[in-house]
């Protein structure tokens, strides 16, 4: 029995009736295959017999077993088709009599051809996995990253009067709003309401946001004999190319007004602070695990390895080198779409290919590889439509 998780679900339009889903086995699905979702064999559908009540004969596998009283099996016509059946009796090993319950067809057509490597033909490794989970959010952040932050802070205490190293925790107004724009505050002279005012686009301006408020905002930070302030974000960069603030670094002066030069520095400290907390946060699993089958646009991988499953379990997605035979590797970042677990604990991904590599031309390889094999894999499928037609005109 698989455990199957889904990701991202397919958008479907659902067919007109069950006498249209009937011709339309009957007719498109006469010679071309059906199989049943979430076998990991991708064991294959025979319809064995019509009824007059509307049900069918279906023949699969001996040794699949239904999960309850439905079977999904699916097809591919110009798009992906999906049916529901639900078992009335099972008369015999991979041998049921079944009624058609619903029936969905992808709004959207399988963007690439998506063909079987055999073991040892494709393979992946050197997965990127990250350690701990970032919430966007900025209220789960995990101890060894704010250990990071406070050693930090530590670090460069001398940089200001007060220097602040943390995450989004406060109900600061202006922490508050630079997590929630990504953008940095600048105040260069606190008692100057001029100050306030956005240097560029990438700055908070205080005024504009504030409002009525922002008389009596100058007038607590001069009480507290704040001179200048900087508020940075960090900006953190997931594999997938989403950027979030969860983190800042603040410096405020009591006895100097801070420079243009100044809050290029902090600037270039959070950089590195982020560079650090990503190196700190990243695993690399040199394992190889072998890819069951692959397109352009994605790959079914197994997951052998325990500890890459404990990590990818959790994970959006992940960068990984894919290793044609007899090829250099080719560094891919995938987003995960789905996660099957067998009865065995393998783990089975279904990944999207989402970005690639910054090497140039690493994609223009990938595909040059793939090409050759996809027309190899046309060719079979051509060769194996014109026995079935034969065997069908024999019989």
């Amino acid at each position: 029995m698989l455990n199957v998780k889904q990701r991202k679900q397919r958008t479907f339009d659902d067919l007109a009736s069950v006498d249209d889903v009937i011709e339309l086995l009957k007719t498109e699905f006469r010679t071309r295959p059906l199989r049943v979702k979430y076998s990991l064999e991708g064991s294959e559908v025979q319809i064995n017999e019509y009824l007059d009540d509307k049900s069918l004969m279906m023949i699969t596998d001996p040794d699949f077993r239904p999960d309850d009283d439905t079977i999904v099996i699916y097809g591919l016509l110009d798009k992906y088709i999906e049916i529901d059946l639900q078992v009335v009796e099972t008369r015999g090993p991979g041998y049921f009599h079944c009624r058609i319950r619903s029936v969905r067809k992808a709004k959207t057509g399988r963007r690439d051809l998506r063909f079987k490597s055999g073991p040892g033909e494709v393979v992946t490794t050197n997965f990127r996995v990250s350690k701990h989970t970032i919430d966007v959010s900025g209220l789960i952040v995990p101890t060894g990253i704010k250990v990071i932050l406070d050693q930090f802070q530590t670090q460069n205490s001398k940089l200001s009067d007060i220097v602040k190293v943390g995450v989004f925790d406060t109900e600061d107004v202006v922490l508050k709003l630079i997590k929630k724009t990504g953008k940095t505050f600048y105040v260069e002279d606190a008692a100057n309401p001029e100050s306030y005012r956005a240097v560029t686009e990438d700055f908070i301006d205080l005024k504009e946001f504030l409002g009525d408020d922002f008389s009596r905002y100058i007038k607590k930070v001069v009480e507290r004999g704040y001179k200048s302030i900087i508020a940075c974000p960090l900006i953190y960069i997931t594999e997938s190319e989403q950027s979030f603030p969860f983190a800042y670094i603040q410096l405020i002066s009591k006895s100097e007004n801070f420079s243009m030069d100044k809050l290029l520095d902090v600037k270039g400290m959070t950089f590195k602070l982020v560079e650090r907390i990503r190196d700190a946060n990243t695993l690399t699993i040199p394992v190889h695990q072998q890819v069951v089958d692959i397109s352009r646009g994605g790959a079914k991988i197994m997951i052998t390895d325990d500890n890459l499953k404990k990590y990818l379990i959790r994970a959006r997605g992940f960068i990984f080198d894919i290793v044609f035979k007899l090829q250099a590797p080719i560094t891919i970042y995938g987003e995960i779409r789905y996660t099957n677990v067998d009865d065995d604990g393998n783990m089975f991904i279904g990944v999207d290919f989402a970005g690639n590599s910054s090497r140039k031309g690493e994609m223009k390889r990938f595909y040059s590889i793939i090409k050759p094999m996809e027309l190899e894999y046309k060719s079979r499928l051509l060769k194996d439509l014109k026995k079935r037609k034969k065997a069908d005109g024999e019989a």
